[in-house]
């Protein structure tokens, strides 16, 4: 995992898991066109994050702490991108999912990372999977796999959108008081596919944050 030192350093915000709500869904093909849809966001500056942190170097990139307990295992098994603005930005979609994740299992919307990673729609769609799993009293457990990446660049470089399949059929809530876990059969709905658009932080050292989230729900292409 890479390392590098945010312009201030890192933000509010959070971690949860992935509900199937987005700020936007469905079919949209891109394919053909160098404009991707949802890239005009702002990226918007971090603010120093005033809680240090005992996590390892390995899980704070960008300084921000990004660690999550044992049994909630987010595994993205893709490949590196060649162009180094595709490949920062692969790795930080992956940063902004381990955001939401950090915030469901901390129980906030106001940990550091959620707002290191992610900004305007992305932000808000990051907070709601969060609080949703807060209504609940839910957290997550389990393996949830990431694969089938691809990315794409906008023709400015300054933002590029990240896709990719999620694979959920091991992945679980589990009720927060009682500590049960809520496993499902598996089924299509343990499929989805994402497009995440990334914008570059325009003073950082290739920081990007999730600016857009689009799901494909029940994913055939993902099995």
């Amino acid at each position: 995992m890479k390392r590098r030192t945010l312009p201030t350093a890192a933000a509010l915000a959070a971690t949860a898991a992935l509900l199937l709500t987005a700020c936007g869904s469905g079919d949209d093909d891109a394919s053909g066109n160098d404009k991707i849809a949802g890239a005009d966001q702002q990226s918007s500056k971090p603010e120093p994050s005033k809680e240090a942190s005992g996590a390892p170097d390995e899980d704070k990139p960008d300084g921000v702490d990004v660690s999550l307990p044992k049994d909630m295992n987010l595994v993205f098994d893709w490949d590196k991108p060649k162009k180094a603005n595709e490949a920062a930005a692969m790795e930080d979609a992956a940063n902004f999912i381990r955001a939401i994740y950090r915030g469901v299992d901390k129980r906030t919307t106001q940990d550091a990372a959620l707002a290191a990673y992610s900004t305007g729609n992305g932000l808000r769609y990051g907070k709601t999977q969060i609080e949703d799993r807060l209504e609940g009293d839910w957290t997550a457990t389990g393996t949830r796999r990431h694969y089938q990446a691809t990315t794409r660049s906008a023709s400015n470089g300054n933002s590029v959108e990240v896709a990719f399949c999620v694979d959920s059929t091991k992945f679980y809530s589990k009720e927060v008081k009682s500590g049960k876990v809520l496993k499902t059969e598996p089924s299509i709905t343990d499929f989805n596919h994402f497009k995440i658009i990334m914008v570059k932080l325009p003073t950082g050292d290739d920081l990007w944050q999730a600016s857009n989230v689009y799901i494909e729900a029940k994913a055939t292409k993902c099995q």
